[in-house]
């Protein structure tokens, strides 16, 4: 009994200890986000106008706009999400509900978590031999390679989404006698929905971000196009020129294009997060 006080002090010091540390990691983790946003919004807040967002980029010496880039970077994104999102959707079905334990359910499990960590410039270089060499540069070029990074990360968000449906909610589907095809997509998958939401949300907000591939793929255009066979422009290619230039007009403009890329991503993010609240 004597040593009951020095136990709940000692209790107390490594609780006050642990919340403090918990608390500077998350700072830690914070700051660089805050810098980065800090930095692109002083760097290119002054360049973004009306003209920025209606004009392709200027000659050197002149900030210009990145509509062609906007305009590339939304269709990329498009086509990605087109291939991407129903296969990945499809095979995380399958993996959660059919295959499970089997050896190709374990096969393509491993696979999407080897495919995760495989860098974007090798997806770019293998996409360019399979279709540029045969074809040519072209915005279908850049969408697949775009949904290639997308496929692991809706794949694996998908599987463990349903996995966290509880099994009575199957159970009950199939004892009222409703097909098994038709409980998965009505309630198991219904079910997991928000977080399949933000799964798809995430993985589309990665690849908006994807330089190496589209340089091996789309490979750019200085005029705004929607021509599906041709070369495109994309928002991330014109940052990268504008950074590596020596023209500082050049930079402000990257850095704009920065700022506007960030906050395309932080709004599909807050768009994910808004509608897993408003479904709970």
């Amino acid at each position: 009994m004597t040593d009951a006080p020095g136990i709940d002090r000692r209790r107390r010091i490594v609780d006050v200890v642990a919340r403090n540390a918990c608390l500077a990691a998350t700072i830690i983790a914070v700051v660089p986000l805050l810098s980065l946003l800090l930095y692109v919004a002083a760097k290119g807040l002054s360049a973004i106008s009306f003209d920025f967002f209606t004009s392709t980029p200027g000659q050197p010496g002149e900030i210009g706009g990145m509509a062609n880039g906007i305009v590339g970077t939304l269709i990329l994104v498009g086509l990605a999400g087109l291939m991407g999102i129903p296969i990945g959707i499809l095979a995380g079905v399958y993996l959660a509900e059919l295959g499970r334990t089997s050896t190709f359910a374990r096969v393509v499990r491993f696979s999407a978590d080897v495919m995760s960590g495989i860098p974007s410039i090798v997806v770019g270089i293998f996409v360019y031999t399979i279709i540029v060499t045969r074809w040519k540069f072209s915005a279908w070029a850049g969408g697949v390679a775009l949904a290639i990074i997308m496929l692991p990360t809706v794949i694996r968000a998908t599987e463990e989404m349903l996995r966290l449906v509880p099994d009575s909610l199957r159970e009950a589907a199939l004892a009222l006698g409703v097909p098994r095809w038709k409980a998965i997509l009505r309630i198991v998958v219904r079910t997991a929905l928000p977080g399949i939401a933000t799964g798809v949300m995430l993985a589309i907000a990665r690849v908006a971000g994807e330089t190496a591939p589209l340089l091996f793929t789309a490979f750019g255009n200085p005029r705004i196009t929607t021509k599906l066979t041709g070369p495109i422009g994309s928002l991330p290619q014109l940052i990268y020129d504008g950074a590596r230039s020596n023209d500082a007009a050049w930079n402000q403009a990257a850095a704009a294009g920065s700022l506007v890329l960030v906050t395309l991503v932080l709004l599909m993010n807050i768009t994910a997060r808004l509608v897993v609240r408003r479904r709970k």
